[in-house]
């Protein structure tokens, strides 16, 4: 569940359980409520990823954009929107979806998606630690799919995968109450020169998974 956003009069913004600073343990003070905390954030992920021209958004072939002009469009979407609250959705994504260059509290500099384009970008590579062994969370109904074409990006442009198995869950959560996991080798991707990218926290991606790599379950029982 997404947390309200507060600030620490030293430490800036955060997001936490306890509604304490990590840095100080201060109680902070209220700074953007959960629900809009969450329409934010889905708005900016929608821009950037899926609809910058419907919003009015000019996006370069590295995904980035003005962050000045996402600020305009945040706020004419909420008209409570400041660029103070955009920043802060920002900087304490939980995944690390946003990358954020130049500016400061709100202002300046540019921003992108982190992963999970549909428009057409060519994210540069990134040189962030590949485990061996990665994962991906779906529907059981996927299975017969998987099992003959591998993971395909489908409407994205790349797979995502998940550094945990915990994390993988949650993304296949989306899709069903009862997702599985697959287990993806991914040192032998690599080995094979397939290109796998850390973004965000726990995403890592790549053009595709075949079967060849899969750990496929028999039946919906592992998670």
């Amino acid at each position: 569940m997404t947390e309200p956003i507060r600030t620490c009069a030293d430490h800036g913004p955060f997001a936490a359980d306890d509604g304490r600073c990590p840095v100080c343990d201060a109680r902070g003070a209220r700074f953007l409520s959960r629900d809009r905390r969450r329409r934010l954030s889905k708005f900016v992920s929608g821009a950037l990823r899926h609809f910058p021209d419907d919003v009015g958004l000019e996006v370069d072939d590295r995904g980035w954009t003005d962050y000045e002009a996402l600020v305009d469009a945040a706020r004419r979407k909420y008209d409570w929107a400041e660029p103070r609250h955009l920043a802060a959705v920002i900087a304490t994504d939980p995944k690390g979806r946003f990358e954020r260059t130049g500016g400061g509290d709100g202002e300046g500099g540019r921003v992108r998606a982190a992963y999970g384009h549909s428009v057409d970008v060519d994210l540069e590579p990134t040189d962030g630690p590949v485990p061996d062994e990665l994962y991906h969370g779906t529907a059981p109904e996927n299975l017969p799919s998987i099992r003959e074409a591998g993971l395909q990006p489908m409407a994205r442009q790349h797979v995502h995968l998940s550094g945990t198995r915990e994390a993988a869950v949650e993304v296949g959560s989306r899709h069903a109450a009862d997702p599985i996991v697959l287990v993806v080798d991914a040192a032998a991707m690599l080995a094979d020169g397939h290109r796998i990218a850390k973004r965000g926290r726990e995403t890592y991606t790549t053009a595709a998974v075949p079967p060849t790599y899969l750990a496929v379950p028999s039946s919906g029982t592992d998670r």
